[in-house]
């Protein structure tokens, strides 16, 4: 059988091509293994932009409905200061005002007892969602795309962020990007997406190794940088050893489709790029899967070694599943991590 137009990333035809003797030099940037369309014709751009206005409001609502489901553990601060949350009772030291004794809870001790209440200082928290044309892109027409799944879970984590009074911003290859007036802060957030995704391809966010062109960033902040993360490994290496060099922690959102993982296809499958790649053609495609599965397994491994190693979350999210396990993973990180940054000045802060 003839399987649907799709793509192989280049460190698996590097692989595989000698094998189907048809070696080719192909692009230095990686697309997803699998597409169901061919290469972008012009005007892709502006029907893509219009595609995804279309799509948005349907973005946001599921959105907004998966941050609700998360309210409920808005992350705490851990240390004490003024806010309106309770956080924990200390013994009174001496000196201590007397306005800031708990009677109540003194008149169960032997001490006096002091009501401390959780620091609420807003962060920073800036958003990189890959729109290179790899991510849009899924496998079954039951699938959401790797972009509109991201985005999805780039707003929900907004939307919690933006309920627990944080500061959410657009991040772009020229830096902080100015959202539009008017409307909700996830509504300006979301148009914001919409601008950055009719953007020519050179302005927009794409793959982090472009994150490298910032001259700037906020300090302390956080960069929540959702992608599918197929660029050579020298490059994001690189990048994110430049983001670990940097004042500010980052999140990193690994987004695949089910197929790059599992190679489903049998037959006679030809395979073309998003992003200009060469075409390639395999008789008998399942004869090489478990080469395959062998090099994302190592693609996997290598990408959690090397976030680790400089210092970054990895959260995985495979679009065939449920968004709250990755949002939890994140909201869970971007809590207990909130005060360590990279290596530009302020290392690792804990309270007291």
């Amino acid at each position: 059988m003839r399987g649907a137009a799709s793509f192989l990333p280049d460190f698996a035809r590097r692989l595989f091509l000698p094998q189907a003797g048809a070696a080719r030099s192909g692009s230095h940037r990686p697309t997803a293994p699998f597409a169901n369309a061919a290469a972008p014709q012009p005007h892709a751009a502006e029907a893509e932009a219009s595609a995804l206005a279309a799509r948005m409001p349907d973005l946001l609502l599921r959105a907004s409905r998966t941050a609700a489901a998360l309210a409920a553990g808005l992350h705490p601060q851990r240390r004490a200061g003024w806010g309106d949350a309770f956080w924990q009772y200390r013994p009174a030291q001496p000196g201590e005002p007397a306005t800031r004794i708990d009677w109540r809870q003194s008149a169960r001790s032997t001490h006096a007892q002091v009501r401390e209440m959780e620091a609420e200082t807003a962060q920073t928290i800036l958003l990189w969602c890959d729109l290179s044309p790899s991510l849009n892109w899924r496998s079954l027409p039951s699938l959401p795309t790797k972009g509109d799944s991201a985005l999805v879970l780039l707003l929900a984590m907004a939307a919690l962020l933006l309920r627990g009074g944080e500061r959410v911003r657009l991040l772009g290859p020229a830096g902080v990007v100015p959202l539009p007036h008017g409307g909700t802060p996830l509504e300006r957030l979301a148009t914001g997406l919409l601008a950055q995704n009719a953007a020519p391809q050179a302005d927009r966010p794409g793959s982090p190794t472009a994150l490298m062109r910032i001259a700037s960033l906020p300090r302390r902040a956080h960069i929540l940088l959702a992608s599918d993360f197929l660029c050579p490994q020298p490059d994001l290496d690189a990048a994110l050893g430049h983001l670990a060099s940097l004042p500010v922690k980052v999140h990193l959102l690994h987004v695949y489709d089910p197929a790059e993982a599992s190679l489903p296809y049998t037959g006679r499958v030809l395979f073309t790029g998003l992003e200009d790649e060469p075409a390639v053609e395999f008789s008998e495609v399942q004869d090489v899967r478990g080469d395959y599965h062998s090099l994302i397994a190592a693609r996997h491994t290598w990408l959690s070694r090397t976030a680790a190693r400089h210092g970054h979350d990895l959260v995985r999210h495979q679009t065939d599943a449920p968004a709250l396990p990755a949002l939890l993973a994140l909201h869970a990180l971007m809590g207990h991590g909130a005060s360590s940054y990279g290596a530009g000045g302020y290392g690792t802060s804990r309270p007291a």
